[in-house]
């Protein structure tokens, strides 16, 4: 490890906080500060966490410059901050393009100044709504599965690769962080600072305070743990079939500490990180290995509605990042579901009023 100090921006969220105790639980000779506003509920719940492993923990937002001003230089920046929900960029689109936009170019700024690399998280969001449903599927007992013919570029029955046109609306979200890539780009040619792009699918695991709208997985879990209330099928038919692949926080660790180890490898490249196929579940899978799980069963309605911005199937095509590192996910399903359960389970009197 190259770098003495390290920057995590929106470092008490669930991703944010555990890159950062697994770097230094890695590398415990090195210096990590993390920076978060605590917006979202439950975030404090890290702070102890991160404290613990000698974390230093800075109450900042990205939004403000000012913020990001530091008694020492930052070698390296993983921008985790982000405003990730897709109905919030609707009820609240400036705190999101803040947040999602101008927060990066503050990181940026920083980057310059400090000549620091940049490790930007970005989404699979990024990708057009309208060709994202354009994709051609078939029906199964439990699922919507990608069909081998395809008439769009970038999309297989692996999933979408960083091939996929980029062409037209993508949600206020979505939007943000692509702008956010392309001011990435220009940053890396006309400054010539290090950075490497990860467009992530759904990334879960322990410590997620899952939400409707970000999070699911910790939340269909808690939903079957306390059984109190219920979930819903919405839209494509409300039978849950609509398909997502999901990333190990683990394993996303993995990805970007292979980053970190060989910046110049990787600089000024951007990849698509998933479970992909073997990770991927729809709603109603979800539902039967959180029963299974959970020993319990819950009501789940049904509304045949579409919801604004919603998708029917992405998978992410995480091949272009495979061949080049020789990555490929440790956890299976299974595995990460008992993990987000038996940590609900352990925490069960903190976590209730924030996933019940």
């Amino acid at each position: 490890m190259d770098y003495k100090n390290i920057l995590i921006t929106g470092g008490a969220g669930f991703v944010g906080s555990n890159l950062a105790i697994k770097l230094k639980e890695h590398y415990p000779n090195i210096n990590i500060t993390v920076l978060d506003n605590l917006k979202r509920r439950g975030s404090e719940l890290n702070l102890p966490r991160l404290a613990k492993f000698g974390i230093n923990f800075i109450h900042g937002d990205v939004r403000n410059k000012e913020d990001l001003n530091f008694d020492k230089k930052m070698d390296l920046i993983l921008e985790c901050s982000a405003e990730p929900s897709v109905l919030a960029g609707i009820d609240n689109s400036q705190y999101s393009i803040n947040t999602n936009l101008v927060g990066t170019l503050n990181c940026l700024e920083l980057a310059k100044r400090n000549n620091s690399t940049l490790i930007f998280l970005s989404t699979s969001r990024i990708y057009p709504i309208e060709e994202l449903n354009q994709i051609k599927y078939k029906e199964s007992k439990t699922r919507f599965e990608i069909d081998n013919k395809q008439t769009l570029e970038g999309i297989s029955s692996q999933g979408i690769s960083e091939k996929f046109p980029l062409g037209k609306y993508r949600s206020l979200y979505g939007a943000t962080k692509l702008c956010s890539e392309f001011l990435i780009q220009e940053y890396i040619h006309n400054f010539k600072i290090k950075a490497v792009i990860n467009r992530c699918g759904i990334i879960t695991g322990p410590w997620q305070m899952g939400k409707v709208d970000q999070g699911v997985i910790a939340l269909w879990i808690a939903r079957h743990i306390w059984k109190n209330k219920p979930l819903s099928y919405i839209g494509f038919g409300g039978k849950g079939k609509q398909v997502r692949d999901f990333i190990d926080i683990d394993d996303l660790f993995d990805v970007i500490n292979i980053q970190i180890e060989n910046i110049d490898k990787y600089n000024n490249e951007i990849f698509n990180i998933g479970g992909g196929q073997e990770n991927s579940l729809s709603l109603l899978e979800m539902t039967e290995l959180c029963q299974k799980i959970t020993k319990n069963k819950i009501n789940i309605s049904s509304s045949l509605e579409n919801r604004p911005d919603d998708i029917r199937t992405y998978i992410s095509d995480s091949s272009k990042f495979k061949k080049i590192s020789n990555w490929f996910c440790q956890k299976t399903k299974e595995q990460t579901f008992q993990e987000i359960y038996q940590w609900i389970i352990d925490n069960k009197n903190s976590l209730e009023k924030i996933l019940n």
